[in-house]
């Protein structure tokens, strides 16, 4: 017996068309936002967690001071990385969009959110704050200290080193004299 070709096309079409309305499945499926319930897992949650022992390939290493603060096991003196004037400056616009509202724009504890009630904050001129370490710093901006919550989630571990070169700038600034400043500097203060 032999089938035509006339027959093989059509009877591929009709599979075609039952397997196309077969996959209709992708407007019926279970679409659900983050921590809403699920009735696809047996727990009924829809977020999952990781496998045991998985790494994310992005994470930073856990002993890596850029992303850490620590170094052996200590808070890090000093900077992972070498301070320039653009990147102090970057840390001071940082330091006015994220921390000037309650750290207030000089760092003496005291911004809008604070004088309008908010729990008062440390100054970072406070002697205490002062002889702290950076690496301890840079993690209080991370994960939150007190009644700060953390801003790990929306500020870069660059960028929060950079707040950090700031505040040190701020706190030098407080004890600055004019001897301090560099010669051409010093005569466009003169001129003002």
């Amino acid at each position: 017996m032999r089938i035509s070709p006339g027959f093989l096309k059509a009877a591929a079409s009709a599979l075609a068309c039952l397997g196309l309305a077969s996959c209709d499945n992708m407007q019926h499926q279970e679409n659900v936002r983050a921590f809403e319930p699920s009735r696809f897992f047996a727990d009924g949650s829809s977020a999952r967690t990781p496998p045991a022992y998985t790494v994310s390939r992005t994470a930073p290493d856990p002993d890596d001071p850029l992303a850490t603060g620590i170094r052996g096991g200590q808070w890090l003196q000093g900077f992972p990385m070498t301070l320039t004037r653009d990147f102090v400056v970057r840390g001071g616009e940082r330091y006015a969009i994220f921390c000037a509202d309650c750290h207030g724009a000089d760092g003496g504890g005291r911004g809008i959110v604070i004088v309008r009630g908010f729990p008062l904050t440390k100054s970072f001129h406070d002697e205490t704050v002062r002889r702290e370490p950076e690496g301890s710093l840079f993690a209080a901006i991370g994960q939150g200290r007190g009644v700060m919550y953390g801003f790990a989630d929306r500020i870069g571990p660059r960028d929060r080193w950079a707040i950090v070169a700031y505040i040190r700038a701020l706190q030098k600034s407080r004890d600055a004299r004019l001897a301090d400043v560099p010669t051409a500097e010093r005569k466009l203060l003169s001129a003002q």
